[in-house]
């Protein structure tokens, strides 16, 4: 069964996805990363620029084949596009389909009003199919380093 892991109270989605697939590829996973179009956009732009000194190596879903297996990191607007991968992650607003076919799903939440919905009814879809679910609270970890 996948784990599903909540990264919740997160104040840049987008910053924080970079931090995050920085650690992934640096433990030797592969990752799929999913959202809408104008996000995954704007988190390629962000991947080429985030640290002066790492590079995270990526790529879109519609790269070629050969491209594809040798990316460790994929941009996609579905998981379909990106199979064989070890981790999914998801900083769009619905349920990826097809997510019981990664290891782990990583399920991304932004304090910003609109995003908090939205995962709350991902939260509810898992737990009503008997999944486990890991909480990380990022704002419970600035308040315990304060």
């Amino acid at each position: 069964m996948t784990e599903i892991a909540f990264h919740f109270n997160v104040p840049d989605k987008l910053a924080y996805g970079c931090r995050l697939l920085r650690k992934a590829y640096l433990s030797g996973a592969t990752v799929a990363v999913i959202a809408e179009p104008e996000v995954l956009a704007e988190l390629d732009a962000l991947l080429w620029s985030f640290s002066a000194t790492e590079f995270v190596p990526h790529c879109t879903g519609a790269a070629s084949p050969g491209t594809l297996a040798a990316t460790p990191v994929v941009l996609a607007a579905s998981p379909a596009d990106c199979p064989g991968r070890d981790i999914l992650v998801n900083l769009g607003q619905g349920v990826p389909g097809g997510f019981e076919g990664f290891e782990r799903l990583i399920e991304v939440v932004s304090i910003h009003p609109e995003d908090v919905p939205a995962g709350r009814d991902r939260w509810k879809h898992y737990a009503a199919r008997g999944y486990t679910l890991k909480r990380h609270d990022l704002a419970s970890r600035a308040r315990g380093a304060a």
